[in-house]
C-alpha cells in the first residue's frame, strides 16, 4: 500500500510540473488566428470529455452512503465553500496595491473551487485517517462544485469589481460541464467497468485535457499582452499570499475538527479535504466562465496554491503517520 501511495504522490507532482511546462510553452510559443480558433474548439471538447469521465467515476451510491456521516462531510463542505470564500474576500484589501485586479480575481477564484479528490484521499491514507470518509467528502465537494463554484463566482465577483460573468457563461457551464457530467452518471451502468479496467487510458485523457486547457489559457494571455502588466514582485506576492492562505486554512480546519471533538481519523479528513483546492476542476471551470478574459492570469494563483499544498500536505501527512505509528506502539507495549 505504501508503494502505491508513494507512486501516486510522485505522479501528482510530475503532473504539476507538466502543467507548469505547458504554461511556459504557451507563453513562449503562443498560437493565434485560425490555429487559436481550432485549439479553442478542441479544448471545449476536451473539457466536456473530462467532466463526462468525472460523471462516470463518481458513484451516486457512495455519495448517498456518505449522508450518514453528515457532520464530517458538512464540515468539509463548509470549509470549502464558506471559510475559503470569506478569506478570499478579505484579500480584497491588497488590491490594487500588491495585487492587480486580475490577480485578485484569481485569488478569489482560487477560494471558490472544489477540493481535490486523488491527492486528498492519498494524503488521508498516508496519515492513517478515514479513507472512506475522504473518498465521499472529496467526491461530494466536486459534485457540489459543478453548481456552487459558478454560483459563487456570479454572487461574489459581481460585487467585488472582479471579472464579469453574464448569463451566457452560466449556459456554457450547463452545456460544457453539467450536461457531460450528468451524461456520465447515466452512462456509469455501461462504462464504469471499462473505465476502471483502462485506467491508464482515461488518465491520459484526463491529464491531456487539463494540459490542453492550460496551454490555451496561457497562449491567449500571451497574445493579448496580459503578462506585460504583471511584475515578478507581484508573482512573489501571490506565492506569499497562497502560502499564508494555506497556513490559515490548515490551522482553522484542525481547530474546527478538534473543537467538534471528532475522532482522530475524521480530523485528518477535515484537514486534508477541507484545505485543498482542485487544479483540474478549477482550470476547466475557469476556461468556461472567463471567456474573453485573461484566464492565464486568473488561474495562476490556483496553479501556485496547488503546488504549495502538495508539498506542505505531504510533510503533514508524514507527521500524522509517524504519530499514528508511535501511538500504536505505545498502546501495545
Amino acid at each position: 500500500m505504501a508503494f502505491s501511495l508513494t507512486g501516486t504522490i510522485r505522479a501528482l507532482d510530475g503532473f504539476v510540473l507538466a502543467i507548469f511546462a505547458a504554461a511556459i510553452a504557451a507563453t513562449v510559443f503562443p498560437v493565434s488566428g485560425t490555429a487559436a480558433d481550432v485549439l479553442s474548439w478542441v479544448t471545449a471538447i476536451g473539457i466536456a470529455l473530462l467532466f463526462f469521465l468525472y460523471g462516470i467515476r463518481l458513484s451516486p451510491r457512495d455519495a448517498m452512503d456518505g449522508v450518514r456521516h453528515w457532520r464530517l462531510h458538512g464540515v468539509v463542505l463548509a470549509c470549502t465553500y464558506l471559510l475559503f470564500p470569506l478569506l478570499g474576500l478579505g484579500v480584497r484589501v491588497l488590491a490594487p496595491g500588491l495585487l492587480t485586479d486580475d490577480l485578485y480575481t484569481g485569488m478569489l477564484y482560487l477560494c471558490l473551487v472544489p477540493s481535490t479528490i486523488q491527492s486528498s484521499i492519498a494524503f488521508t491514507s498516508i496519515a492513517r485517517g478515514n479513507v472512506a470518509g475522504a473518498v465521499v467528502s472529496a467526491s461530494l465537494s466536486n459534485i457540489v462544485g459543478v453548481f456552487a463554484t459558478p454560483l459563487l463566482v456570479v454572487l461574489l465577483m459581481s460585487t467585488t469589481g472582479g471579472a464579469s460573468i453574464d448569463a451566457g457563461s452560466i449556459v456554457d457551464i450547463m452545456l460544457q460541464l453539467l450536461l457531460p457530467f450528468v451524461a456520465g452518471q447515466f452512462a456509469r451502468r455501461w462504462l464504469a467497468g471499462w473505465v476502471a479496467r483502462h485506467r491508464s487510458t482515461t488518465l491520459l485523457v484526463d491529464r491531456g485535457s487539463i494540459l490542453l486547457i492550460v496551454y490555451t489559457a496561457f497562449s491567449a494571455s500571451r497574445v493579448d499582452g496580459v503578462w506585460a502588466a504583471t511584475t515578478p514582485w507581484q508573482i512573489v506576492g501571490v506565492v506569499a499570499l497562497c502560502s499564508a492562505l494555506l497556513a490559515v486554512v490548515l490551522a482553522a480546519t484542525a481547530g474546527i475538527a478538534r473543537a467538534l471533538r471528532m475522532r482522530r481519523e475524521d480530523r485528518i479528513v477535515v484537514v486534508f479535504c477541507g484545505s485543498k483546492k482542485s487544479l483540474a476542476s478549477g482550470i476547466a471551470i475557469a476556461s468556461v466562465l472567463f471567456v474573453g478574459q485573461p484566464v492565464g492570469v486568473i488561474v495562476l494563483p490556483l496553479l501556485i496554491f496547488h503546488q504549495i499544498q502538495l508539498v506542505v500536505c505531504a510533510v503533514l501527512a508524514g507527521r500524522y503517520e509517524r504519530e499514528a505509528i508511535t501511538d500504536a506502539a505505545a498502546s501495545t507495549s
